[in-house]
């Protein structure tokens, strides 16, 4: 790679990479560093691991069709066993037992090495007249003693790798099946006993062993492996020299830089903590120049790594579950999450652009960045990896299925390393990238099949149909409250748990609300999804934001708050998925009655709006707003973004309402009719305002 670019000079104080990696371990939790025989033991046994899965994801296809397809009922347990053991080893008990492996964690390794082996061999070791799945109504003795054993391990596991907040979740919602006939209305149900609940959560693919270990054994482990590949090849830091040669020695090129070194390394990562902590070394100098102040710039780049999880072609490990849930191909799940991606680097990059006139500092940077032509060879040279990106959606085209489209792009991604020396994966840096495909997806392993006893509980008990009666009950019905709510609980439920385990409970107990109330399943599970992302950016677990403080050495809240702006605009736009019934045009789905135009149309309504929603957020549009401005401003944007909002002032006056009730063509005549043109009058009223406006107040950063 190139010796004068900037990710190469980045550098940090002792402090400040102390600081960052503790909030890594907070998102990935605390790792043993294990040095010697046992350290060199645990590398290979996460490369075998690895090795273990690329073999499952490739075993029966062609050219591989000699090696015997992995059944379900074995990968599954394997890939729990797999990753239970290692989480026992590499997650110390608490902190004082860090960076040693204790008696006791080998203990809980083997012992989660044989209840989950139980289940490939106990038929083969104690015969008895039913298959193990088959006893899962009435267990055996045996069996319920194992199955209560993996819960409690699975328990610890999780508390490890992930912290309390999931495993106390899920005791909770195995106290409410135990004891559920005891509860008052509506909460109440039959309940169960025990042994049939340990049966249903072990023996069954219903429980642990259903939807969220199946997509972690395949896809999401499959993807980890994959950046881990990008990653020791040098694509990473590809990706940031393109970006900010692109953007060298241009106005606002800091801020731009940034936006576009999120978009191209968010998709292969799928982390936003990691996101931010790569692209922040390199990037805040430059912000520093052209005059953000510290929260603001940990703001712009807490924002920029956040787009991680919502970028194609990886997004973050729900997406994979979004997928599964919905019985889709994930290549769809990429078409729908096209475009409000681009809306959100698009809001990103109207704030930056507005950032460039508030601002009072060197705008250009151009000394910091590459100098002029250093594009052309840097795209030159290293063009190759872009290449593998391009493969996933180039497989996917022509019908391989996800995992096999990925297995694939790694594979390719590895040979295309070689056509540098430089980027070429040795055998050392190989197997670094294979261990860390397993480590990488440790906490996400055990957050997944922690989840599923939250699922199987959900579904035995029938507990989604219930609380999504609650929530449309406080609602009275309306669809655009109902959303509100819905919301509230993700974003609640994202304060306490990551993105993933944020997502898997919403979707299985809020997302039923709006499907119930006529909105299409897809639409409400992006909706959930989007807003399980927002745990990125909110108190008490905004780890991107307070990543970002630790290098700008700005305040972590204040930081927060900053990162809220920035992507506030663009968390409006999901309302349009489930309160508009054009809003699917959003997602790349052709409305009812509609056609491709109204996916143009929409996506140009929600842009315009999200200008004017930037322009109200930032103070500022042409010159500092005014209060009477930046309202003006505020509800332009709302009148396209959120054009529901209007039934409050349509309906009693017309009749008519635009919501989920009235025809896609009816509610397009109200919004281009009404929305639109009002949006257009009341934004353009404020900038008509601003440019009589005499005088301009000078630009300074934004204390809050």
């Amino acid at each position: 790679m190139t010796s004068n670019a900037p990710a190469a000079q980045a550098s940090l104080d002792a402090a400040t990479e102390a600081r960052i990696q503790q909030l890594i371990e907070e998102d990935e939790g605390s790792t043993n560093k294990i040095g010697g025989l046992v350290g060199k033991g645990l590398v290979w046994a996460a490369v075998l691991s690895s090795l273990f899965h690329l073999y499952c994801a490739a075993s029966g296809s062609p050219p591989f069709g000699f090696a015997p397809i992995v059944a379900t009922y074995i990968l599954r347990p394997l890939h729990v066993a797999i990753m239970m053991a290692l989480a026992f080893l590499y997650f110390p008990m608490a902190r004082r037992f860090r960076n040693r492996i204790t008696w006791w964690d080998w203990l809980c390794a083997a012992a989660s090495l044989f209840v989950c082996l139980y289940i490939v061999f106990v038929d083969k070791v104690i015969p008895s007249g039913d298959d193990f799945g088959e006893r899962a109504i009435l267990p055996t003795t045996l069996d319920f003693a194992v199955g209560i054993m993996f819960i409690a391990l699975l328990l610890e596991a999780t508390r490890r790798a992930t912290g309390w907040i999931m495993p106390a979740v899920s005791l909770v919602f195995i106290a409410y099946a135990l004891v559920g006939k005891h509860l008052p209305a509506p909460w109440t149900h039959k309940g169960y006993d025990p042994d049939r609940l340990i049966g249903h959560l072990y023996q069954t693919l219903e429980g642990v062993y259903g939807t969220t270990v199946e997509v972690s054994s395949s896809l999401i482990i499959l993807f980890t492996i994959y950046g881990a590949i990008l990653q020791y090849s040098g694509a990473g830091k590809f990706f940031i020299d393109f970006s900010f040669a692109a953007m060298g020695g241009k106005k606002n090129s800091a801020g731009r830089a940034v936006v576009l070194s999120s978009f191209l390394m968010g998709g292969p990562s799928g982390s936003g903590v990691a996101t931010t902590v790569t692209i922040g070394t390199v990037a805040y100098p430059l912000l520093k120049k052209a005059g953000y102040e510290k929260n603001a710039a940990g703001g712009l780049l807490a924002a920029g790594g956040l787009g991680a999880i919502i970028s194609p072609p990886v997004l973050g490990a729900a997406a994979f579950l979004i997928a599964e849930y919905l019985k889709i191909s994930y290549l769809d799940v990429i078409r729908m999450a096209m475009i409000p991606t681009i809306l959100y680097y698009f809001a990103i990059l109207v704030m930056v652009e507005i950032d460039a006139r508030k601002y009072a500092g060197d705008n250009t940077t151009g000394d910091l960045l590459m100098a002029k032509g250093e594009l052309w060879r840097v795209t030159k040279t290293y063009w190759f990896h872009f290449s593998s990106l391009i493969a996933i959606i180039a497989f996917m085209l022509i019908g391989f299925s996800p995992v096999l489209s990925v297995f694939w792009a790694t594979v390719f991604a590895v040979a295309v390393s070689y056509l540098r020396r430089d980027t070429a994966l040795t055998p050392a840096k190989l197997k670094r990238a294979l261990a860390e495909g397993t480590t990488g997806v440790l906490n996400v392993a055990v957050t997944c099949a922690c989840a599923g006893i939250i699922v199987g509980v959900v579904t035995l008990t029938g507990l989604a149909q219930r609380f999504a009666d609650i929530i449309i009950g406080y609602a009275a019905g309306n669809l655009v409250l109902t959303a509100i709510y819905t919301g509230l609980i993700v974003w609640v439920v994202g304060l306490a748990v990551p993105v993933t385990a944020s997502y898997i409970m919403c979707a299985v107990i809020a997302a039923p609300a709006l499907i119930k109330l006529g909105v299409p399943d897809y639409a409400a599970h992006m909706f959930v999804f989007y807003y399980a992302v927002l745990s990125e950016v909110s108190p008490p677990t905004a780890l991107s934001p307070f990543a970002a403080a630790a290098i700008t050495g700005g305040s972590p809240y204040k930081t927060t708050l900053q990162s809220w702006k920035y992507t506030m605009p663009a968390f409006l736009v999901p309302f349009v998925f489930v309160c508009d019934p054009m809003g699917v045009a959003l997602l790349s789905k052709i409305p009812k009655g509609g056609s491709w135009v109204d996916m143009v149309s929409m996506t140009l309504e929600a842009a315009i709006g999200i200008v004017f929603l930037a322009f109200a957020f930032q103070g500022r549009a042409r010159k500092t707003n005014t209060w009477f401005e930046g309202a003006l401003f505020l509800t332009a944007g709302l009148m396209f973004v959120f054009p529901s909002l209007l039934n409050a002032f349509v309906r009693p006056l017309t009749g008519i309402d635009i919501d989920h009730g009235v025809g896609a063509l009816a509610t397009l005549g109200v919004r281009m009719g009404v929305s639109v043109p009002i949006g257009l009058a009341l934004g353009g009223l404020g900038l008509l305002l601003q440019s009589l406006r005499r005088g301009e107040r000078e630009a300074q950063p934004v204390q809050l």
